[in-house]
């Protein structure tokens, strides 16, 4: 078999054990009554280089993970109006903000206690800081509470806490090169916010005026066809912008909310290609974690306090921020900002790639990421049990 036939097997193979593995323990997780998030990753360890190394992390399963973290967000923005997210715009900015500096101290506090570098601080205080929102919006979708005021905060906070987490980044990898590069930071924020402004306030007019055009075609499909392609397009422009690519299919998404919440046909088509593409977003992040990690004592130390600090930092900086609420909608919020995902690893291997962060403490990081990715989940689920739909 020449070359490329034999890579487009690999591939088609990966697919295949990928999706299979996912589905099997989703199925599992149904019958336990467990998040199927919870199931999509432990598929991906399973599968992946540390236990049975029928799949590695790949180009291709990369590719497909953005996909279906695409795909799922911009479902999620399909379920979300912009006069929701607004109604709740100040302690989402609060969230954010608390949610963004308590952990970044304190992964920056515990690095420098120990005696590691500054640079080396920084990092880890910055991965610290990243929310991967695919992961609670996964299950706040599976719950059917995606309209509570609860989801509405933590959805709004996401957005916020990427264009600071993206900024925070910026300074930071340009502080570790050198003298901190003010104007290259400026610019990286102002082209964040502004894409966000614009196209949060632009989106739903841009839609109500060609919408109308879209529906009355005669040809099968327009809607659907149309709407990823307003998906897609804003993902690209966002990740030209300088935002994370989730944040366009987020926006896209609630730009349709308005137009869109009579067609029961064109969430039913996402929900299937979601069924589909998400999958393989929660089986990569599963493929990252490494036993060798554990390998090491003061490895799995740092990771334990790191993890504990992780999962501190975020109830305590986003539960007060919404606290106001009362006791028990903090820590739906704080939950909910938990996991790290896929997020807070893209930090650690920067810092990798660049020499500043070690092996071991990339290990104890990548540990970190996947525990409170893996834990909220379930900590969700009785959080909201007795929550109005």
């Amino acid at each position: 078999m020449t070359e490329p036939l034999a890579e487009h097997a690999n591939i088609l193979f990966d697919i295949f054990v990928m999706l299979a593995a996912a589905k099997l323990f989703d199925e599992l997780c149904q019958r336990l009554k467990q998040p199927t998030v919870v199931g999509g990753i432990f598929a991906g360890f399973l599968i992946g280089p540390s236990v049975l190394g029928w799949v590695a992390p790949s180009a291709g399963s990369s590719m497909l993970a953005e996909i279906g973290v695409v795909i799922l967000m911009f479902s999620v923005g399909l379920e979300t109006k912009l006069s929701t997210i607004l109604s709740v715009g100040r302690t989402a900015l609060a969230v954010a903000v608390l949610g963004v500096v308590v952990p970044f101290a304190a992964g920056w506090w515990l690095l420098r206690f120990i005696g590691e570098s500054q640079a080396e601080a920084l990092f880890v205080g910055t991965a610290m800081v990243a929310t991967s929102v695919g992961i609670t919006a996964h299950v706040l979708a599976e719950m059917g509470v995606l309209a509570t005021r609860s989801a509405r905060i933590i959805l709004g906070a996401a957005v916020i806490d990427d264009v600071l987490g993206l900024l925070l980044l910026a300074a930071v990898s340009s502080a570790a090169e050198g003298p901190l590069d003010w104007a290259a930071v400026g610019s990286t924020a102002a082209a964040a916010i502004a894409f966000v402004i614009v196209i949060a306030a632009l989106g739903p007019w841009v839609v109500a005026r060609t919408m109308p055009f879209v529906q009355r075609q005669r040809a099968a499909g327009w809607v659907f066809s149309s709407s990823l392609v307003l998906c897609f397009a804003l993902a690209a422009a966002a990740d030209h912008a300088g935002v994370a690519s989730i944040v366009g299919a987020f926006l896209a998404g609630m730009a349709l909310a308005e137009f869109t919440s009579g067609d029961p046909a064109l969430h039913r088509q996402m929900h299937t290609v979601g069924e589909l593409l998400v999958p393989f977003f929660l089986v990569t992040i599963g493929m990252q974690l490494k036993l060798d990690v554990f390998a090491q004592p003061e490895t799995l130390w740092l990771a334990g306090v790191l993890t504990l600090l992780a999962i501190a930092g975020k109830l305590v900086g986003c539960g007060v921020a919404a606290l106001h609420y009362g006791w028990r909608e903090a820590v739906r919020v704080g939950v909910g900002m938990v996991p790290r995902g896929e997020v807070g690893i893209i930090v650690a291997q920067i810092g990798l790639a660049a020499g500043i962060v070690s092996q071991s403490l990339f290990g104890a990081v990548l540990v970190m990421v996947i525990v409170t990715t893996v834990i909220a989940p379930p900590a969700l689920k009785p959080l909201f049990r007795n929550v109005a739909h």
